[in-house]
């Protein structure tokens, strides 16, 4: 399988034995919702993640995802409360008897009576019918559900001028920072000046995280392509997206998202309610098979698992069908090159960035693996950068990337078809380069003794990212 799975930790995924059954069928890249969970949480998850990887000798990143400037439902009993239908309902920041608490003075000041509320990604939906004082209000429940603490609140199109990074994100980062979690996934990113303030956070607290940018408000789209350039990874949010937005344009959304990170070659995830059913059932519905299919068919570099992994029934099974499914895709696209395949060509053909000698190198190299046989595409890659430009391609073979940094080791996991290990590439003669390439090729089970395999460097070694300039193809020995 080549397409990435992201599977988000919590209650569910505690257990060593859950965790070494979840890296067996797939796991890619554990994510820690900083929206839930106390920092002991956090840190003891983070230790088990390790642990478990370290026995299974498996490549897991760990991603922190910050909150950003969500609205959440207050504290309130652990039976939340439930709505009902044209209920009358009170949000208040300063809650007194039965008043659901809503600790966002700024949102409850600028809602306007006529408004929906929407609460739990919209399953419940609510309209101000007016205003008891400055940040309080009443609503009429429209579609009811359970309300329990610390659930997502929006108003469709209600603008309010609030930072990207909140107090709470700023200290996530320095904890991220501290425990080494290798990539920071940033919330509500709305142009790429978000991005560039959380990169220059992190290098003030002396990290070196790799950023994923999650597009969840429409207005992101406006700065898409800068937005994609400044960040190492994006994320298709699609539960605030739909939102945000009306649900019917979210599919068109997330091709158009899909299409402008295959254009640059930077890896993009899929998530939000893929498997859904599967925090209750053993079995993903046909639906949910087609939604994660259709991903995997529109390019997606990686799916994610949320509530399945985190506090669902059958964590395990979840991952198992998420990578069956995205298998199967695979197949149909790697074996049976059709209109994907074609669209993501036609793109990169017509790509109006400057010409660069790797997007060459990397072109030709996939279309040698092609015509002769190859079994492997080898690339020398310190940032990663050359492995990148190599999977925007979707190769019919495996992509391997030898780099000497554990950084771009872990950036792989969020990338298509990218299988990395740790080797010296910048000290060395090129010809132990390319021995070290079938190697590697080999004892990955990406190619055996009498195989082919098309290597990429950039020569003289060492020379920094985006030199790549040679590709040799090597007879694997034994």
């Amino acid at each position: 399988m080549r397409t990435k799975i992201v599977c988000t930790l919590g209650p569910a995924s505690e257990d060593e034995a859950i965790l070494r059954g979840m890296i067996r069928a797939g796991m890619d890249v554990a994510r820690l919702n900083f929206s839930h969970g106390s920092r002991a949480d956090h840190e003891r998850r983070i230790a088990r993640v390790r642990k478990v990887a370290a026995e299974e000798r498996a490549n897991i990143t760990l991603m922190g995802d910050l909150q950003g400037p969500k609205f959440r439902i207050g504290r309130l009993t652990d039976q939340g409360v439930e709505l009902k239908r044209d209920q009358q309902v009170v949000f208040s920041d300063h809650p007194d008897g039965e008043a659901i608490p809503l600790p966002h003075p700024d949102l409850l000041a600028a809602v306007q009576v006529g408004q929906r509320v929407l609460i739990d990604d919209g399953a419940i939906s609510l309209h101000v019918t007016h205003r008891i004082d400055a940040t309080t209000i009443a609503c009429s429940v429209l579609n009811g559900g359970l309300v329990t603490s610390n659930k997502g609140v929006s108003v469709p199109g209600l603008k309010i001028a609030v930072s990207s990074l909140t107090p709470k994100d700023r200290d996530d980062v320095q904890f991220a920072i501290a425990q080494k979690v290798d990539a920071l996934a940033m919330s509500f990113v709305r142009s790429a000046n978000d991005v560039h303030e959380l990169r220059r956070l992190i290098q003030a607290g002396g990290g070196d995280q790799l950023i994923v940018a999650k597009i969840e408000k429409p207005e992101a789209l406006d700065d898409l392509p800068a937005i994609v350039h400044a960040s190492d990874a994006v994320m298709v949010a699609r539960g605030d997206l739909g939102v945000e937005a009306a649900p019917e344009e979210v599919p068109f959304y997330q091709k158009r998202i899909i299409l402008t990170c295959l254009r640059a070659g930077k890896p993009v995830i899929t998530a939000t309610q893929m498997l859904q059913s599967m925090i209750t059932s053993p079995q993903p519905t046909r639906a949910e098979a087609s939604d994660v299919a259709n991903a995997v068919l529109d390019g997606t570099d990686a799916v994610m698992l949320s509530g399945e992994t985190a506090v669902g029934e059958f964590p395990i099974q979840a991952v198992e069908a998420m990578a069956r499914i995205a298998a199967r895709a695979e197949a149909s696209v790697i074996y049976q090159p059709g209109a994907l395949l074609a669209q993501v060509r036609d793109a990169l053909a017509d790509d109006d960035t400057p010409d660069h000698k790797t997007d060459a190198i990397t072109t030709a190299a996939v279309r040698i693996a092609e015509t002769i046989g190859a079994k492997a595409i080898v690339c020398a890659s310190a940032s990663g950068f050359t492995a990148r430009m190599i999977a925007r391609h979707r190769p019919a073979v495996p992509i391997v990337c030898l780099t000497p940094y554990e950084r771009t080791k872990r950036y792989s996991a969020f990338m298509w078809g990218v299988k990395a290990m740790i080797a010296e590439t910048r000290k060395v003669d090129a010809d132990t380069l390319f021995e070290a390439a079938c190697d590697a090729a080999q004892w990955l089970g990406c190619a055996k003794p009498g195989d082919t395999i098309v290597v990429t460097a950039g020569l003289p070694l060492g020379s920094g990212s985006g030199h790549t300039n040679v590709i040799r193809l090597m007879e694997v020995r034994a």
